[in-house]
């Protein structure tokens, strides 16, 4: 069976956060909400400045203290794929998961996702669309849904449950990459199965050293950093 893991080249990465915005395009991500985010740290005066740019997600470890603490087993790891899922059907939104995660990349729902686009009101009287109005025109829940989502996750999570990336389960399921993977303009994200030493992913990590986050957690993330954004 695969045990699915992502190798992120930061030589290879531009810093566009194309990632992000395929990540909320792909799965349905309400504002303010980050399955795919990134941490950019600037040092130094100019003109010998350095720039560092790191983009972030679910490490879907081996070891993932989030399903360790879950009490009703909805976060669990995928036996045939190694991904750290979520179930929101068995999810009571005791918040215990995002606690014990060391990587704080688990969101919840505190408020009915996308309300903005239950709004009646218009920014210009007569001249625009209301969000209501918007998302009943596109005969979707809000203009950017994504029906594929919901074939593996709810399209549209509810009030009281947590939320995060799940490798675009959806899509891996039937042999597509992960959407920030296919979004990435510089080719700098490569997803493949650990467990196949022919496999990209494997073949990256042999070829550079790689590098993962809080790995001295003992978490044993299946995110790897190659390489560097900045030399400078």
């Amino acid at each position: 069976m695969p045990n699915y893991a992502m190798v992120i080249d930061l030589h290879n990465c531009v810093g566009c956060c194309g990632c992000d915005i395929a990540c909320k395009s792909e799965n349905n991500v309400q504002e303010g909400f980050f399955w795919a985010d990134h941490t950019v740290r600037t040092t130094g005066k100019f003109p010998h400045v350095r720039h560092v740019h790191i983009p972030t997600l679910c490490n879907h470890c081996e070891n993932p203290p989030c399903v360790t603490v879950c009490p009703t087993k909805a976060m669990h790891k995928d036996p045939e794929t190694g991904i750290v899922k979520h179930d929101a059907a068995k999810c009571i939104g005791c918040k215990t998961c995002t606690l014990a995660d060391p990587y704080k990349v688990i969101s919840y729902n505190k408020k009915n996702p996308h309300l903005r686009w239950t709004e009646k009101k218009a920014v210009i009287e007569g001249g625009t669309f209301s969000p209501a109005e918007l998302a009943e025109k596109s005969q979707a829940p809000f203009p950017y849904y994504n029906p594929e989502r919901a074939k593996t996750y709810r399209g549209v999570r509810e009030r009281g449950v947590v939320e995060k990336c799940n490798f675009c389960d959806h899509r891996v399921k039937h042999g597509l990459l992960p959407h920030c993977v296919v979004a990435c303009p510089a080719d700098a994200r490569i997803f493949g199965d650990l467990n196949d030493p022919d496999s990209n992913v494997n073949q990256l990590l042999k070829k550079y050293p790689p590098k993962v986050l809080k790995g001295e957690l003992g978490t044993k993330p299946k995110v790897f950093y190659i390489r560097a954004f900045d030399r400078a």
